[in-house]
């Protein structure tokens, strides 16, 4: 794509996992590995030994993602766990998006091992801090932004760790969610694709009479649905819609969707897939 990177600069869920495996055992230890071959390298960088089966007496299961896991892995990572290994996991994505649409992802296959176990895995990856943890340490960031197109893994990951965080509407997430989204999964900034990178930030303001951005103004009426009126360029209107929406629910404790319906049909109309 043509980023100045190399591979050294790629920070993995699969590595962070490994990473968190390492400060909580001992070198050389025994880890059965569910996934693909990348995590099984990042386990070994480690100094750790992965392992395929529950008779190895693992001291943990670590599991990823890998379109070849079959029950029989499956089934030793629960026999492993049962016996006490500590169970991680590289991310809990509940989806993932394919040629043909949405498909399980490895959130979806931690069931499996969790139902039949009653264990919940420790997850290394998005939300929880020790991926983020990991891209601080090899990248030396001092103010770093997460940026991503889930509100439940990227941008609550940059909550969990106290970080700024950019929305883009590329992926999974809408203007709809982002409205609606409680406070542990709001962005510090939104926009519709990456280039706004290259470009200032312009100012949201909340105002007696709404919150403005751009040529929009973002009010709230006496019955507690959110209008919007103004023109310009459409992302300046929903990010003056999602603050006036944030401090609408934070005030009254919650916020539906019928409450953002008008306001969002007006994006619409202004050219925002939402």
């Amino acid at each position: 794509m043509g980023a100045p990177v190399t591979e050294a600069d790629v920070v993995t869920s699969a590595q962070a996992a490994a990473r968190l495996l390492a400060d909580k055992l001992p070198p050389k230890s025994k880890v059965l590995v569910i996934g693909a071959t990348a995590l099984r390298l990042a386990v070994r960088e480690r100094g750790l030994v992965p392992v395929s089966t529950a008779m190895e007496k693992p001291a943990a299961v670590v599991q990823g993602f890998g379109p070849g896991i079959d029950y029989g892995r499956l089934a030793e990572g629960g026999l492993a766990v049962s016996a006490g290994a500590l169970f991680v996991a590289t991310n809990a994505d509940s989806t993932i998006p394919n040629a043909h649409g949405t498909a399980p992802g490895n959130g979806s296959l931690l069931k499996v091992i969790e139902t039949a176990t009653g264990t919940v895995p420790v997850v290394a990856g998005k939300p929880e801090p020790p991926l983020h943890h990991e891209s601080v340490i090899r990248t030396g960031a001092k103010r770093p932004l997460v940026i991503g197109d889930r509100l439940d893994t990227d941008i609550e990951a940059a909550y969990n760790t106290g970080t700024d965080s950019l929305l883009v509407l590329t992926g999974v997430d809408s203007p709809r969610t982002a409205t609606l989204a409680p406070r542990h999964r709001r962005p510090t900034y939104i926009a519709e694709t990456l280039d706004a990178l290259m470009r200032p930030y312009p100012d949201v303001s909340a105002t007696r009479s709404g919150v403005t951005c751009g040529g929009w103004t973002a009010r709230e009426d006496p019955r507690g649905t959110l209008a919007l009126t103004g023109h310009g360029t459409a992302i300046d209107g929903l990010r003056a819609l999602t603050t006036a929406a944030w401090a609408a629910q934070d005030e009254r404790g919650g916020l539906d969707a019928g409450q953002v319906a008008g306001a969002l049909d007006t994006l619409a109309a202004a050219g925002l897939r939402t």
